[in-house]
């Protein structure tokens, strides 16, 4: 290993040396796992890359390992064709060499350094195998990733190991390792009695060692993905979007119950679980309901971001990790997509007066929606609405809850149609309270009317007033900027004033 892959750790490059830290080439991230082998390729906003490329083989190479201490012969060889497979979509993509990580099943395997050894001689990769506790700050970084300022207990299950980590402050602190795979577990004797003996005993050793005082787990793991999309199954939601899912204990127990009597099976082809995934949630299950049983969470949320994205983070300078994702994504698809990129910036300036008491957290989706205000315009026009909507409750976006996400679609829909009465999407509305709906369609017509009214630059040409108690609305016009004012602009001034119940006044500099 030369000076330079030691400074930089697997990449063996720096990867964020651009000056403005925003812009992120394609980087190509290998992780081979206890269950699966997964290919990434992230592109993008830095703070927020997008998955460019995400290919996954349940390779099942920590099957067994239990028993027999050694890698499982047929896991090794489509673990290596999937390897091979990659490092050709890898070649035709131009990307820089691939960086490859293994976890618990590599590591503990007698064979792990042979199967190392097969992989560098067949493709040339070099497979960088890390300890538990490592496995365990990676992952808890990818956390970090999409909650900058996530705090409570990240919870990492594989086939073959579980991961514990403290996060705070920004920071990753203590952390631990533990056998509690699936896979690893599927070999114990004592039949079930026998497996729920091994996990109590090793979950109540990790919280005397952790404490059990987190108010939130942060769930990373295929496993645990698959759980918390049976939880939506169960509930009936109607958003099926695992990354910022949240469960309270108390639902989460009602499935895990519901999971014990259900046909998996049947569950497993209405949510569209691989049956080698779904062969794992049992035992996964069981291990869950522990943990939540000892450390007594409130809350229970899943991240879709883990041990790849934490080898992002890893590399990421203090600037950029401080920076916010949702808005970095957003700041990213206004320069690539919109019409007139840095217009949202101003739109958001021109509908400040109608925020004064709002908090940060709304604000930040205030902001979010300007920049996002745009970006669609190429949808056909009778459908930009629904384009709109979909794009923000389905995106690859970090730091946004359910709720944002909902409020972020509501507005953006309004910003292209009046009414959402008899909308497809109007069981995704439920999602909101009704007085949230009310305020991201008031924002949805700001929107509607700020980008229309004045295309460059509303702020120079006309200013809000917004008096919340008197229930009104002012625009204060400029003189040069009255004829802007015309048909189209003054219907969709009297639209916002409708949406904020407020009587609308028109003042023009003299």
């Amino acid at each position: 290993m030369d000076g330079n892959t030691e400074e930089w750790g697997p990449f063996g490059r720096p990867l964020f040396d651009d000056p403005s830290a925003r812009a992120l080439s394609r980087v190509g991230v290998v992780d081979v796992g206890s269950n699966s082998v997964r290919m990434v390729v992230f592109d993008g906003a830095a703070r927020s890359p997008a998955y460019f490329y995400n290919e996954k083989i349940l390779c099942g190479l920590g099957t067994g390992l239990r028993e027999s201490g050694h890698l499982h012969p047929q896991g090794r060889v489509r673990a290596l064709a999937a390897i091979k497979r990659f490092q050709l979509i890898a070649k035709g993509m131009g990307l820089a060499p691939l960086t490859a990580v293994a976890t618990a099943a590599v590591r503990d395997a007698t064979d792990g350094p042979a199967f190392r050894a097969e992989i560098l001689r067949e493709t040339g990769l070099e497979l960088y195998v890390i300890d538990g506790e490592e496995e365990a700050r990676l992952s808890a970084q990818g956390v970090l990733l999409g909650w900058p300022d996530a705090k409570g207990l990240m919870c990492d299950i594989g086939g073959s190991s579980l991961e514990l980590a403290e996060i705070t402050g920004g920071d990753v602190g203590k952390r631990v390792t533990s056998e509690l795979g699936p896979l690893k577990l599927a070999g114990l004797p004592g039949g079930k009695k026998g497996l729920k003996a091994e996990i109590a005993r090793t979950v109540d050793a990790l919280a005397e060692e952790m404490g059990t005082d987190h108010k939130r787990l942060f769930l990373v793991g295929g496993s645990w993905r698959a759980i918390a999309r049976l939880d939506m199954e169960r509930r009936g939601y109607p958003l099926t979007v695992l990354h910022e899912y949240r469960m309270t204990p108390k639902s989460l127990s009602q499935t895990l119950k519901w999971i014990e009597k259900a046909d998996l099976d049947a569950v497993r082809q209405r949510t569209g679980t691989s049956s080698t995934r779904m062969a794992l949630v049992p035992t996964a299950a069981l291990v869950l309901k522990r943990l939540v049983r000892v450390f007594r969470p409130k809350e229970i949320a899943v991240s879709s971001y883990g041990i790849r994205e934490g080898m992002l983070y890893e590399q990421m300078p203090d600037r950029l990790r401080k920076r916010d994702p949702l808005i970095e994504a957003c700041y990213f698809a206004e320069k690539k997509d919109a019409r007139n990129p840095g217009f949202g910036k101003a739109l958001y300036a021109f509908l400040q007066p109608l925020y004064k008491s709002a908090k940060p957290a709304e604000l930040r989706v205030v902001k979010a929606a300007c920049l996002l205000h745009d970006v669609s315009w190429r949808a056909h026009p009778d459908y930009r609405h629904e384009v709109c909507f979909d794009n923000a409750t389905r995106a690859n976006l970090g730091g946004l809850t359910h709720e944002e996400r909902v409020f972020l679609g509501v507005a953006l829909l309004h910003r292209y149609k009046n009414s959402r009465d008899g909308s497809r999407f109007e069981e995704l509305f439920s999602i909101l309270a009704d007085e949230d709906c009310a305020r991201a369609e008031a924002l949805g017509k700001a929107m509607r009317f700020g980008a229309m009214f004045a295309v460059d630059d509303p702020l120079g040409k006309a200013e809000l007033k917004w008096f919340p108690k008197k229930r009104e609305l002012h625009l204060h016009l400029r003189k040069q900027a009255a004829d802007l004012f015309g048909e189209v602009a003054q219907a969709r001034f009297q639209s916002l004033a409708d949406a904020l119940g407020a009587q609308a006044t028109v003042k023009t500099q003299r």
